[in-house]
């Protein structure tokens, strides 16, 4: 495909999209002022406009602040994620004993251990980035660990062929292999970590004064019933989910291009 018509397309499918934004916003607006609905429980675009735009610093500080706890949790989770797959791929034992306490991470509801957390870790930002990495490191070790070992006998033959050792295998045969895995494992952990992120301030603002994310925030808005401050604060956390999937993007795009062209990561 040409650029001229990968542009096209582009313009296409984000003209879409912005079209189905729209249509739901009037949509929205016209539930509101038809049925009547009170603002405190379903506020018009307009409103939750005007209150984004009365908590634009608020906003903004909390922008960053869960960008900035995200961004760490996702990084940690792949770094500890890919670690963990790496182990994995070198023995079906090691899979077998510890795989299910992987999932067990991923399975448990975060806020059922968040206070523990908060025992063991203390009212920090280190807290949040704990909860954002526990959340979003499981589909990092899945997709790397299938990576890793879905690599044909025949390759793997010829590799101890050739008298390979066990850790070049790995670093020269399956890590290369795996790369697109991570690619689509960062971007599932990417909204997780956002998520992750928001749930350990709703306990760590509730006491920690001081921190201003966006999980902090929406908690004394609520408390207000200022509805239309809430859906704004959502909105702004769904912008931060879709600027860490973009960071995900472009970190393939510059990095990891050499590994992804062509894959699974072009054709997404």
């Amino acid at each position: 495909m040409s650029d001229s018509a990968g542009n096209r397309t582009a313009l296409k499918n984000t003209g879409a999209a912005i079209a189905v934004f729209l249509a739901c916003l009037a949509l929205w607006y016209a539930v509101v002022q038809v049925r009547q609905i009170p603002k405190v429980i379903l506020p018009t675009p307009f409103q939750v406009a005007s209150a984004g735009w009365e908590q634009r610093q608020a906003l903004l500080e909390g922008f960053i602040a869960t960008g900035a706890g995200a961004t760490l949790g996702l990084f940690s989770s792949v770094a500890l994620g890919s670690l963990v797959a790496g182990l994995f791929s070198q023995s079906k034992l090691l899979r077998s004993a510890f795989y299910p306490y992987v999932i067990f991470f991923q399975t448990v509801p975060i806020v059922a251990i968040a206070p523990l957390l908060l025992t063991w870790s203390g009212y920090t930002f280190r807290t949040i980035v704990l909860v954002a990495t526990i959340i979003s490191i499981f589909p990092i070790v899945s997709n790397v660990t299938a990576g890793l070992i879905s690599i044909e006998e025949n390759l793997t033959d010829l590799f101890k062929l050739g008298g390979a050792t066990r850790l070049q295998i790995l670093t020269k045969l399956r890590i290369p292999s795996a790369v697109s895995h991570l690619v689509l494992g960062m971007r599932i952990s990417a909204g997780l970590a956002v998520i992750g992120t928001i749930v350990g301030e709703f306990f760590v603002g509730k006491v920690a004064g001081w921190y201003a994310g966006i999980g902090a925030l929406l908690t004394p808005w609520q408390n207000r019933s200022d509805t239309a401050a809430v859906i704004a604060a959502v909105f702004v956390s769904t912008l931060l989910g879709l600027a860490m999937l973009g960071m995900v993007n472009l970190c393939a795009y510059w990095f990891l291009r050499r590994w992804t062209a062509g894959g699974s990561f072009e054709k997404g």
